[in-house]
């Protein structure tokens, strides 16, 4: 699973990566955690411009009754996610790019989990695969809500976790956001491990376990 992760890049640096024309400013995060606000890009409908969108981290569904259930919705798991009716219908009409610069998983020894910090070697920024939903409560209110795709581990995150989150190549971009693309066998072939020669893994401080912290400090290699 992906329960944890970064990003701290300049705006400048996300509207030249993701092709967007314009972004928000961003606070830096070192230490996103679940039901967190995050940024993702969705293809606006009508327009077909790329969009940066604030989510919150944990999927909500339409039909749900209780909005807690997102806190347990973090990350999808892609050989399912085109039947689980959790996530079907996000996976057929409303994909997105959650944007970050780096992910934590905790490695078992001798009794302790040790935090690793997973990021590309040239240092940018990446997107994981992402689905969105939008809730609206009794009441009228709105939340609308993200979650990760995950994967097979490559050789790098193997050693660590059993799965890692679906990271998208550049090129699959615009494929994988398009709304009028709903075939699952479209969808899945983007769906497999990133290669592992173009990821680094370091342990970090064991700071990050608490999402209180959030500073500069938490991804450098000890």
């Amino acid at each position: 699973m992906c329960g944890r992760y970064t990003l701290s890049q300049p705006a400048q640096s996300l509207i030249e990566k993701f092709q967007l024309d314009e972004v928000p400013s961003l606070e830096s995060q070192y230490n996103v955690a679940p039901t967190n606000s995050v940024a993702t890009v969705v293809v606006e409908q009508h327009s077909h411009k790329r969009m940066l969108r604030l989510l919150q981290w944990g999927l909500i569904p339409s039909w749900a009754k209780d909005p807690k259930i997102g806190s347990k919705m973090i990350n999808a798991r892609a050989e399912t996610v085109a039947e689980k009716p959790s996530f079907r219908s996000a996976f057929r009409h409303r994909r997105c790019l959650v944007l970050a610069d780096g992910f934590y998983e905790w490695q078992r020894a001798q009794g302790k989990k040790q935090p690793y910090y997973i990021r590309m070697r040239d240092g940018q920024p990446f997107a994981f695969a992402g689905l969105w939903e939008h809730w609206q409560g009794p009441d009228g209110s709105v939340i609308d809500s993200c979650t990760h795709l995950t994967t097979e581990p490559n050789e790098l995150v193997r050693p660590l976790h059993d799965r890692m989150p679906v990271i998208l190549k550049p090129e699959h971009y615009q494929l994988w956001m398009d709304p009028e693309v709903q075939q699952p066998e479209q969808l899945q072939p983007l769906l497999s491990p990133y290669p592992s020669e173009e990821m680094v893994a370091f342990p970090v401080s064991s700071k990050v376990n608490s999402p209180v912290n959030n500073s500069p400090e938490l991804v450098k290699a000890i």
